[in-house]
């Protein structure tokens, strides 16, 4: 299969009617792109002339870019599976007491499944916020526009998650759990908006002298 039919097969399951891949899914790629361009800024750095005092540094942030566009490919289907998974469990029967019983206990574990896996894409994508400050303070200036595209990417895939987090938790009857998930998204989120608007001024200012 094609990359171009893979990504055409993707965005029409995604405009179809099944409840997956969703909002969660896109969430994690968008998030990978993001980590993909931090790594395409540093293969365009590392080696290049000029750019030698930072090559170390580059070669570090490519390893962990390369890792977390790992964690956010795998967590496409993590976020289906989790999905999934809540549909089948509101499906289940509830004729007798017994019934819906174990209905309502499948349903709160489901739910919480789909509220860690968000909760986990938005702390990836908070690391490739901070990955690509990193590439476009040192990266190859003629790629400085994808590090841009790259931490816009990444902040999209966080403020995402964080709005599935914030969804599902407030399902959740485990209300420790919810106001702790609840807690850590608007810390990831806080931390997304003052990094990705850094790397905004920066760039801005290295091209525009503003």
């Amino acid at each position: 299969m094609s990359v171009q039919s893979s990504i055409q097969k993707f965005l029409d399951d995604l405009a179809s009617g099944t409840a997956t891949p969703g909002g969660g899914s896109v969430a994690a790629f968008m998030g990978a792109m993001g980590a993909a361009l931090v790594s395409m800024v540093c293969n365009h750095t590392i080696g290049k002339k000029g750019y030698e005092a930072v090559d170390a540094d580059m070669k570090d942030v490519l390893d962990a870019a390369e890792k977390v566009r790992r964690r956010l490919t795998a967590l496409v289907a993590d976020d289906i599976a989790a999905v999934d998974g809540l549909m089948a469990a509101y499906q289940l029967p509830k004729s007798s007491d017994e019934d819906k019983a174990r209905r309502t206990a499948a349903i709160q574990f489901s739910m919480r499944r789909a509220t860690e896996a968000p909760l986990e894409c938005a702390r990836a994508c908070a690391e490739v916020i901070a990955l690509s400050r990193r590439a476009s303070e040192h990266g190859y200036i003629g790629a400085l526009g994808d590090a841009g595209v790259g931490v816009l990417a990444g902040y999209a895939g966080l403020r995402s998650a964080a709005l599935n987090v914030s969804i599902n938790a407030a399902s959740l009857k485990d209300r420790t759990f919810a106001k702790e998930a609840i807690s850590e998204i608007e810390q990831l989120v806080a931390f997304g908006t003052i990094e990705s608007e850094a790397v905004s001024r920066y760039l801005l200012k290295e091209n525009f002298h503003a």
